[in-house]
């Protein structure tokens, strides 16, 4: 709750600072305990982790998970993704991913019903950092043909024009779209409502975007206790953000259905 209150006067349009705390008596089941609220001068501040006037507890919060680690390999993953099943999370369907090295097999150690998706914005960027600036704007003219085809022969066609065309010039690029082909390409089975949803990491990206804008400004932290506290407050605001929804959503789910029957039909009713 400091955490959420320090993010909460950085954002501050008005002069405003912390003001001592308050003590309550909280109810969990685990039982009671004391609670001590900070508190601001302007009384502006609407905690989200124990709101205002709340005195129970539930196990809302052990459904959120936050994760720190200096390196992203296997072994990471693998805990992450062990926590996440040891915590209820019983099926994935589709998991579209940025490419960090480790996670897909993580991925299909824990969960191996599960489809992985590398995002296609991420392999694009990859890919622009190896083309001459001057030949970016016509590379990537090529290089749309094969992410936006209607289905999957025609990406594929539009992929051998690429290295046709480009492949000499730039090989390390057209090697990775060819090596990670079939993970690349796993969303031209759907219909392109449906691709929308699961093509890119951008979801998750934003809100790392909000993680750097709470931390870029507080230097070093004392403990990863207090950095998690930080981040976990700004993911409780994250979602004051999520204003638009997904377009075709139910049609989506229908098609979800279809494609991985039994797997969701006990979890929502169309």
């Amino acid at each position: 709750m400091q955490a959420e209150l320090e993010e909460h006067l950085t954002s501050e349009d008005k002069p405003n600072r912390k003001s001592g705390r308050t003590s309550k008596t909280m109810k969990s089941p685990a039982g009671n305990f004391e609670l001590e609220t900070p508190r601001d001068r302007a009384g502006t501040f609407e905690p989200q982790i124990v709101k205002k006037h709340q005195t129970h507890l539930t196990d809302e919060m052990e459904r959120k998970g936050l994760y720190l680690s200096d390196q992203e390999g296997a072994h990471h993953w693998l805990s992450v993704l062990t926590d996440l099943h040891n915590r209820g999370v019983q099926d994935i369907l589709i998991a579209c991913v940025d490419g960090l090295e480790g996670f897909p097999e993580a991925i299909e150690s824990i969960f191996p019903n599960t489809e992985i998706q590398h995002c296609i914005i991420h392999q694009i960027r990859n890919s622009l950092k190896y083309v001459a600036s001057k030949n970016q704007k016509a590379f990537m003219a090529d290089l749309k043909c094969v992410y936006n085809a209607a289905t999957l022969n025609a990406a594929e066609s539009a992929l051998d024009e690429l290295e046709a065309k480009w492949g000499d010039k730039y090989p390390m690029v057209i090697k990775s779209w060819r090596s990670q082909w079939e993970t690349l390409s796993a969303y031209f089975k759907y219909l392109d409502y449906v691709r929308t949803a699961i093509y890119t990491t951008n979801a998750v990206e934003a809100v790392h975007r909000q993680f750097r804008k709470l931390t870029k400004t507080k230097g070093g932290f004392a403990s990863e206790n207090g950095l998690l506290k930080l981040l976990y407050a700004g993911i409780l605001k994250a979602p004051e953000r999520w204003t638009h929804p997904i377009q075709n959503w139910n049609l989506t789910l229908s098609q979800l259905t279809i494609h991985f029957p039994e797997r969701l039909e006990k979890h929502i009713s169309l």
